[in-house]
């Protein structure tokens, strides 16, 4: 299912977010610098994308680490799954961190995560005195696994 999402450029040189293939999930968001940024072992930092979208209401953007540059250069957004409202209509910011030893560097126009939107429950949460039973029940971590 296709559908348009507007974005709208807030910083010169941005770069609008890109499939790489047709069955692709998630878009590419680039990073909008005028220069290098280094980002030192064990820091997070914020990176510009100069963009910002019109998400459909019942819809939510999920920012992803990209695969290549998480498990190659160590580099992940910090809060592990940015949440992007549909009401917000600022600049979206990738907070990465890096989990390494060594410095790496993020250079203008670089792809640097992904963003991937869906569907959701807009749920109303009422509290019960009790729930329905399942076989699982209140088996935590793990606890699938076990026979």
């Amino acid at each position: 299912m296709e559908q348009t999402v507007l974005v709208k450029r807030v910083r010169e040189g941005a770069i609008l977010p890109r499939r790489g293939s047709a069955d692709a999930a998630g878009a590419d968001l680039s990073a909008c610098m005028d220069a290098v940024l280094t980002i030192a072992p064990q820091e997070t930092a914020f990176v510009p994308t100069g963009i910002s979208v019109e998400i459909p209401r019942g819809f939510v953007g999920l920012v992803f680490a990209r695969s290549s540059v998480a498990s190659k250069r160590d580099l992940a957004p910090a809060n592990k799954v940015g949440v992007i409202d549909s009401d917000y209509r600022g600049e979206i910011l990738v907070t990465l961190h890096n989990h390494g030893t060594v410095p790496r560097s993020i250079e203008p126009g670089e792809r640097i995560a992904q963003l991937v939107i869906v569907p959701y429950l807009a749920a109303e949460f009422t509290e019960a005195d009790a729930l329905s039973d399942t076989a699982r029940g209140a088996g935590g971590f793990g606890s699938t696994g076990r026979k």
